[in-house]
């Protein structure tokens, strides 16, 4: 009898200890902080909108910022053609400082020229876009350039989509973007009117599908229009206007275009 009852007591005892070792593992685990400090620093946005411009990777100071990599695994010689966005449209972080931000040629011949130079402050915390902008001119090798902060809201509506509008297009008066939803048809201006090298604050859109006109003021004929563009709730979307406002075909590479690249 004294046996079965040690038994008994001592398998009580295993199963116990069982116990408060898997208590003592979910408190642990339940106190563990993985989370550390947010990461430091800046990030930004890389776009070649200079009409005729060369593809060219990135740089901040002597720090390559982008590249595209080939078939063979070395740099691929077409760099960020015109109308593309560096680093698959996504943020490079980078540490807060002054810089001087440029686009150098990816191809063989004048490799690693710098046709845009460009002085920037880059905050801790804040985000940013570089454009490549106006003509390229082909016997300076020199393009535009200029930078704008983005700055998001502090707060998101996961109901709704914002929007904010840059102006890329040298040659083309100061515009308003509005956004004509395809559902209800109402129209909205998105932000205010924005001249040449400027953005606007990011605007709160139902989620949904939208005709985007641009207008200059005090005309009711669009000077850019692009049909079917589709802003899902929580997103964050800039609209830039790039080309060159003179052409009238709609297929011309170089036409004047509303480019859309999601933020975040």
């Amino acid at each position: 009898m004294s046996r079965i009852m040690n038994r008994h007591v001592s398998m009580a005892a295993l199963l116990c200890a069982a116990v408060l070792s898997a208590c003592d593992a979910f408190d642990k685990k339940k106190v563990q902080d993985i989370a550390g400090p947010v990461p430091a620093g800046a990030r930004i946005k890389f776009f070649n909108f200079g009409v005729n411009a060369p593809g060219v990777n990135f740089y901040a100071n002597e720090r390559k910022m982008t590249a595209i990599s080939s078939g063979t695994q070395q740099e691929a010689t077409t760099g960020v053609a015109y109308g593309g966005v560096g680093a698959g449209g996504f943020y490079t972080a980078i540490a807060p400082g002054q810089y001087t931000l440029a686009g150098k040629i990816a191809a063989a011949i004048d490799k690693d020229l710098a046709i845009s130079n460009l002085p920037a402050t880059l905050e801790d915390g804040n985000a940013y876009s570089f454009y490549q902008s106006g003509f390229y001119n082909t016997t300076a090798k020199t393009v535009d350039a200029f930078i704008v902060e983005d700055d998001f809201v502090p707060e998101i509506e996961y109901g709704v989509a914002y929007v904010r509008f840059v102006h890329a297009i040298s040659n083309a008066n100061p515009m308003t973007l509005y956004a004509w939803n395809t559902v209800d048809s109402t129209e909205v201006a998105v932000g205010a009117e924005m001249a040449y090298k400027s953005a606007g604050a990011f605007t709160a859109l139902p989620a949904g599908f939208y005709d985007l006109r641009t207008r200059y003021a005090g005309l009711s004929t669009n000077a850019i229009t692009r049909t079917g563009v589709s802003f899902l709730a929580g997103r964050t979307y800039t609209i830039g206007a790039r080309g060159d406002i003179t052409i009238i075909s709609t297929t011309a590479i170089n036409r004047p275009f509303l480019d859309n690249t999601a933020n975040r």
